[in-house]
């Protein structure tokens, strides 16, 4: 039952994160960049973080539980094939992380009609590892990989 209730959380989660970049990259952010406008991607984000953040949060606490539950920590480095997906699914974060540490510290303070495209190449990274995520997280229900 816990394993059905977290997949479900999980889900829920991904769906909320997952859009929401897909309408950053593909909807938000191309108007954006064409009138060199940062305040939309600004205000759409001061609108998504509200959902996208605990989302994400819900993702990380729910996945390392499951992850977890399919397989103890100390395997997480062999060669069961669900150590492969745990390892890349955590590869992926550490990199969404790092992109948003970067963005937060060094493009957003000065984000201008500039600096907009540094933070375009941001959004379209951040949203190619939710894709990724939401792949690799398909692995362990369908056995794809």
């Amino acid at each position: 039952m816990e394993l059905k209730i977290l997949i479900i959380l999980h889900t829920m989660a991904a769906c909320i994160w997952v859009g929401g970049h897909l309408v950053l990259a593909i909807g938000i952010l191309p108007k954006a960049l064409q009138s060199k406008d940062p305040k939309m991607i600004s205000d759409f984000e001061s609108v998504f973080e509200r959902i996208g953040i605990p989302a994400l949060l819900i993702q990380v606490i729910t996945g390392i539980r499951m992850a977890l539950i399919y397989l103890p920590i100390s395997e997480w480095t062999s060669g069961n094939p669900l150590a492969y997906l745990i390892r890349w699914k955590l590869l992926f974060l550490f990199m969404t992380l790092a992109l948003a540490i970067h963005a937060r510290v060094f493009i957003i303070p000065k984000l201008d009609s500039f600096s907009l495209p540094k933070l375009g190449y941001h959004i379209i990274a951040v949203t190619g590892l939710s894709l990724a995520f939401l792949v690799v997280g398909l692995g362990f229900r369908l056995s794809i990989f």
